[in-house]
């Protein structure tokens, strides 16, 4: 029999086995020490009284409103690879063998793409013990979040290539310093508009960006 245990450092909650009753361990989140409560000491919930205005038979006429744990709908995912499907082929048919492809292309595919993605990553990097969001409103914290994300290409471009180091092709020890620092601001847009985690923030713009890469990658492109 399991034992179901919450650590009261960061509240993740998790199944233990019942012959580590009354025994310490480390939390496997956050690896704070905890003390697994013993089977008479766990804590049973009953379910509440109906409470609130009430007919004539006795029943509650308001009802509850329950949690819904849909990640992302049918029609969401279908956007999500459509999307990523269509920028592909776009990307190969733009494929260019002198290794350049107008700007203003480039600045698009990177928009067009970055709110599905970001949708596509939350129904997946999202935490559970959270209400997820949906609807116009998961689409207007992609948008938020594909807009940054998108931004970021941008300033790279026009600012960090074209003006700082004037159009000349980066060496790698250049893409170590500004790399991570793309991620960095990437990840705190994510932990913002998505309110993820931090370090689910850095997984989520890494997806983005290792996508886009590939797909310059594809048109003949540099990586950056």
């Amino acid at each position: 029999m399991a034992i179901r245990v919450t650590c009261p450092g960061c509240h993740k909650r998790f199944n233990v086995s019942d012959k580590f009753a009354g025994q310490k361990g480390p939390c496997p989140s956050c690896q704070r020490e905890i003390e697994i409560p013993k089977p008479d000491e766990e804590v049973v919930v009953h379910t509440p009284e109906e409470f609130g205005p009430k007919g004539t038979q006795g029943k509650a006429v308001l009802k509850p409103i329950f949690r819904q744990e849909t990640k992302i709908t049918p029609i969401g995912l279908t956007i999500v690879i459509g999307s990523v499907v269509l920028v592909a082929v776009i990307a190969v048919i733009l494929r260019s063998e002198e290794g350049d492809a107008p700007l203003p292309i480039l600045a698009l595919g990177a928009l067009a793409l970055a709110p599905p993605l970001v949708v596509g990553g939350y129904s997946f990097l999202r935490d559970d013990e959270f209400e997820p969001f949906s609807g116009k409103e998961l689409w207007a914290r992609a948008a938020i979040c594909g807009v940054v994300y998108a931004g970021l290409w941008a300033v790279f471009a026009f600012v960090v290539k074209g003006y700082m180091f004037e159009g000349i092709e980066l060496e790698l020890f250049h893409l170590v310093v500004i790399v991570p620092i793309m991620i960095g601001v990437g990840a705190f847009a994510c932990t913002l508009a998505m309110e993820f985690e931090f370090t689910n923030g850095l997984v989520h713009y890494g997806l983005y960006l290792l996508i886009t890469v590939v797909l310059r990658l594809i048109m003949n492109l540099p990586a950056f």
